[in-house]
């Protein structure tokens, strides 16, 4: 009688379930984070340069989103929305509430880089004559994004590990994906511990991308 297969075997067959979940967790990690820099970035904006009527209720979304945990507002997007009339599936639920969170944080290190920018950069653009989105587009922005650059791939890989958290409400992304081989298998360690490697390689490497582009800002002279 042939024994149980070996753990390389079976993780040769749950290959395609592992790599189909991690193809979830790039997928829905890209969306949030492209989503969040946009609205981040013009959200930022408005608290830096906004009246009162746009900053007040722009900080209150700012202050809110970063004070409610990443999984409540996962259930939120999911069960919540339903009942205004948004019926979206559980990846759409998933991808809005992570990029929700995502531009909560970099609205907010936008609104901190650009007010760092020394109010004589502004002075000089507008003594040359540049209008307001021309000192914003080719002053303040370019200086503010070498600022902004390390905390946002911090906050990027948070979103990457935040999308384990999806799993809760059936998004078959790495996590529950090796979830169901495990419950398959019955082996949880090697299997846990193939996606925390998983996990690592990806946030190194957008860390070390990161790092890398932040280098090679740190000799750009404006």
């Amino acid at each position: 009688m042939g024994g149980q297969p070996g753990f390389w075997e079976q993780l040769w067959v749950a290959r395609f379930a592992m790599l189909d979940g991690l193809a979830n967790t790039a997928l829905v990690s890209a969306i949030a984070i492209a989503i969040g820099t946009v609205l981040g970035l013009l959200l930022g904006l408005a608290l830096a340069y906004g009246n009162l009527a746009v900053r007040i209720p722009a900080r209150a979304y700012v202050d809110v989103m970063r004070g409610i945990p990443v999984l409540v507002l996962v259930f939120f997007s999911f069960y919540g929305l339903g009942l205004v009339g948004l019926d979206i599936a559980a990846f759409e639920a998933g991808a809005v509430a992570l990029a929700g969170f995502c531009t909560a944080h970099i609205a907010e290190l936008a609104r901190g880089a650009i007010a760092s920018i020394p109010v004589g950069q502004t002075e000089a653009a507008k003594s040359i004559g540049l209008g307001f989105w021309q000192r914003v587009w080719y002053v303040v922005l370019p200086q503010a994004a070498r600022r902004i650059l390390p905390p946002w791939v911090n906050t990027a890989v948070e979103i990457i590990k935040a999308s384990s958290l999806l799993s809760v409400i059936g998004v078959v992304e790495l996590l529950l994906a090796t979830q169901q081989i495990i419950g398959r298998t019955y082996k949880p360690i090697p299997f846990y511990l193939i996606a925390a490697v998983v996990y690592f390689a990806i946030c190194y490497a957008v860390s070390w991308l990161g790092g890398r582009l932040e280098r090679r800002y740190a000799y750009l002279k404006y």
